[in-house]
């Protein structure tokens, strides 16, 4: 990052937003955060950064820990087994690939891939093979590949909810379990992100922030307003990526 606060200001802004949205949808962080932190810190540091506010529980307490407090008897512990288990093996070969990629072809495909997941979520694409205990292990297959990769893992066990039948009271404690398991598992490959101690003080401020921003806003915002504010504000943030990475090998 550079010199003055003006990264450090936008960097608070996006965690506070993602943390916020978080709490509202379950799994709204990496969707709408991981772009603009690859865009300020680059894809290594930004991903790996994402990784420890959704799940890590790092400094003050990642966002997804917070809601596993409130919702930890409703998590569907026979369906999160294979989900989590996939998401395990899959993490390291996403962390290979990442690390074999120049810095314009990887943020090039994050753009990508949140572009894409973002538009089979909107689309809610209904998938066979994202059902029953087989759909379990796809999407958790596919989510801990693109988490350590990306760090954009939660676009697959959405789908795998939404073919599932399962409503976002369902949803979004389930969905937390998986986050915290997925993330955690991602630091351990990826490592933690080389920041200085006064972005790291930033960032941690600002997702303890966001998270009582979204506990606060909880019941208050429609779920649909949520969903589709979270959704174009990812869409968004991965076409600029894209944009950017696209640039970069030209």
């Amino acid at each position: 990052m550079t010199d003055g606060w003006a990264p450090e200001l936008l960097l608070a802004g996006v965690v506070l937003l993602g943390g916020c949205v978080q709490w509202l949808t379950g799994m709204g962080f990496a969707l709408v955060a991981v772009p603009g932190l690859v865009l300020l810190l680059g894809p290594a540091q930004g991903v790996v950064l994402a990784n420890c506010a959704a799940g890590a529980n790092c400094a003050a307490g990642a966002i997804s820990a917070f809601g596993l407090v409130d919702g930890r008897r409703a998590v569907r512990l026979p369906v999160m087994a294979p989900l989590c288990l996939a998401a395990v093996i899959t993490v390291p070969a996403g962390t290979w690939v990442a690390r074999q990629l120049p810095e314009p072809a990887l943020l090039a495909c994050l753009g990508a891939l949140v572009t894409g997941a973002v538009a089979l979520v909107m689309r809610g694409l209904r998938v066979p093979a994202l059902r029953g205990g087989r759909g379990a292990v796809v999407a958790g297959g596919l989510g801990g590949f693109m988490n350590s990769a990306a760090g954009v893992g939660g676009p697959p066990v959405s789908l795998y909810a939404l073919n599932a039948g399962w409503t976002v009271r369902e949803f979004v404690p389930n969905a937390q379990f998986y986050g915290v398991v997925v993330n955690l598992v991602s630091v351990t490959s990826n490592g933690l992100p080389r920041l200085t101690a006064p972005v790291w003080a930033v960032a941690v401020t600002a997702l303890a922030a966001g998270a009582l921003a979204g506990r606060a806003l909880t019941g208050r915002v429609p779920e649909n307003r949520a969903r589709a504010l979270v959704l174009l504000l990812a869409l968004a943030g991965g076409l600029s990526a894209l944009a950017k990475g696209f640039a970069g090998l030209t």
